[in-house]
């Protein structure tokens, strides 16, 4: 089985002014597709064979799982994003973020710092606990991602690597941060959650 580059559910500059097509190029075009290139060239061997992304993120280790999970990761922060973003929450997803953290910009707040204070390169992430159904705010470094947590469901995810922002706002990640909540879909969110 070849892992493809997942098409992005929009058009490269469809998230401008925020998400340049030029970061888009770079960050999907460029970087993404080597991540999947690499991955391709890497899981030839027989243990891993025909067995899906998700499979691969969750059995491998090394190269073949740095490269696996940043692929995961990567598909699932470009469905975080929609040039129709923004906006509230609803259903069952606003009551847990209210139950949890007082409000949506309460929430939003939270997630930021996290991010913002995320250091070096990696991703902040709110997961569900598929146990209790709480919900938590965790950053993960390099290429690491809750999909490998037990009881853990990601539900929204922002890419903090330097190359998701750098062209656009150098080292401003606050910056991009701000933006980044003007695109986030709630809709996929809720749809993770109540999944």
């Amino acid at each position: 089985m070849t892992i493809e580059l997942l098409a992005l559910p929009y058009e490269q500059n469809a998230l401008e002014p925020h998400i340049s097509a030029e970061t888009i190029e770079y960050h999907y075009g460029e970087n993404q597709k080597s991540y999947v290139e690499k991955l391709n060239n890497l899981t030839s061997s027989n243990e891993i064979k025909g067995k899906s992304l998700e499979e691969i993120v969750k059995n491998s280790t090394g190269a073949i799982f740095n490269n696996a999970a940043q692929v995961w990761n990567h598909n699932f922060y470009w469905s975080c994003l929609s040039p129709l973003g923004g906006g509230a929450t609803k259903g069952e997803l606003a009551d847990a973020i209210t139950k949890q953290f007082d409000s949506l910009e309460a929430f939003k707040k939270a997630f930021s710092l996290s991010a913002v204070g995320n250091f070096g390169s990696g991703w902040t992430w709110l997961v569900k606990n598929i146990t209790n159904y709480e919900l938590e705010i965790i950053n993960t470094h390099n290429a690491h991602t809750p999909l490998t947590y037990e009881n853990t469901l990601p539900l929204l995810t922002i890419d903090v690597w330097e190359h998701a922002y750098y062209i656009d706002y150098r080292n401003a990640r606050a910056k991009y941060i701000d933006g980044y909540w003007k695109l986030v879909n709630l809709d996929f969110v809720g749809k993770n959650y109540s999944a």
